[in-house]
């Protein structure tokens, strides 16, 4: 009985490792021997889970009841050039550096660099931590596009981070590729969003064996001037815009707030094959999405279908 139990154990995680995206469980043990990978940090909208104003979700957070789900950010490690990087600086972005430094990557560097996407809350206003009245860091790498490197350098209190050398910001152009480390490139991309402060934009990371979309915040996908079907189907892993499940999900006008639906995100990828679809991982739940349920009905059946829900913790091979 003992013997056939570890047969069966052993079979299972040989065939769980054969998938790019690797169960918790295993997660530990292959990172150890990979080379590149990317981590996932964080899975919530801007506002976190539990939400401000909401009573409740904190109640079932100490209760037990529900999980408290940090705001959407990627980690990526090349442990061969000893570099990790993180895309978004969340308003949680301490615990997710140390996550990095206890469970990825200690170096000498509490980062080798911070990709921005753009200036909402959930996606900068963690570099206030690097800031004399937190860490008090040195010329952490802060990678932004114009738009989003003026209002840096122009407004308080992130001006003095800029002028205090706390950061460095390295400009980044659209569409023009970075090599950050001997085997990975990132190049930001443009998309439509409310832009009130600065552009969006997404990443293409690619690594010596995968390449990753990163799209986390993103009006409706009509608006983009790319199609997003043939952009999934170019790389091996495409976090995606997931905040809301379907229309009438908060009590005020949606349209103040446009995003992909994840019900409109499925009906474009309708006719696309299981592999198209697994190539699909949902991130950035706003926190009346059901989907951050991982026993929610609509998304089990989903995830049938082959469409993947970031979890965080969850590794990625790169």
């Amino acid at each position: 009985m003992k013997q056939n139990f570890i047969f069966l154990l052993v079979s299972i995680l040989v065939i769980s490792c054969k998938r790019d995206k690797i169960p918790i469980k295993s997660q530990s043990l292959l990172q150890d021997k990979a080379d590149t990978y990317i981590v996932v940090l964080g899975v919530a909208q801007d506002g976190g889970f539990p939400h401000i104003n909401n009573v409740k979700e904190f109640e079932a957070v100490k209760e037990g009841k529900a999980r408290k789900e940090l705001v959407t950010s990627l980690g990526v490690i090349d442990k061969k050039n000893n570099k990790k990087f993180i895309f978004e600086a969340t308003p949680d972005m301490p615990e997710q550096l140390a996550i990095l430094e206890s469970n990825h990557l200690k170096n000498t560097n509490i980062i080798d660099g911070v990709f921005l996407t753009h200036a909402h809350i959930g996606h900068y206003t963690g570099l206030m931590h690097f800031g004399r009245e937190a860490m008090g860091a040195k010329n952490i790498p802060v990678y932004a596009m114009p738009k989003m490197q003026s209002f840096l350098e122009n407004n308080g209190p992130w001006s003095q981070l800029v002028s205090l050398q706390n950061i460095t910001i390295h400009s980044i152009k659209a569409d023009t590729l970075l090599q950050i480390t001997d085997v990975i490139q990132v190049t930001p991309f443009l998309v439509p969003h409310r832009d009130e402060y600065s552009e969006t934009v997404g990443y293409t990371i690619i690594g010596s064996n995968k390449k990753v979309l990163f799209i986390p915040d993103i009006n409706k996908w009509s608006f983009w001037k790319k199609d997003i079907v043939h952009e999934v189907k170019k790389v091996d892993y495409a976090f995606i815009d997931a905040t809301f499940f379907k229309n009438g999900e908060i009590p005020r006008p949606m349209a103040e707030v446009p995003h992909p639906f994840i019900e409109e995100t499925i009906e474009l990828f309708k006719n696309e094959s299981k592999e198209v679809k697994s190539k699909i991982i949902f991130i950035h739940f706003n926190h009346s999405n059901p989907a951050l349920l991982k026993e929610y009905t609509e998304r089990t059946d989903l995830e049938k279908q082959g469409y993947r829900f970031a979890n965080t913790g969850d590794v990625f091979l790169l």
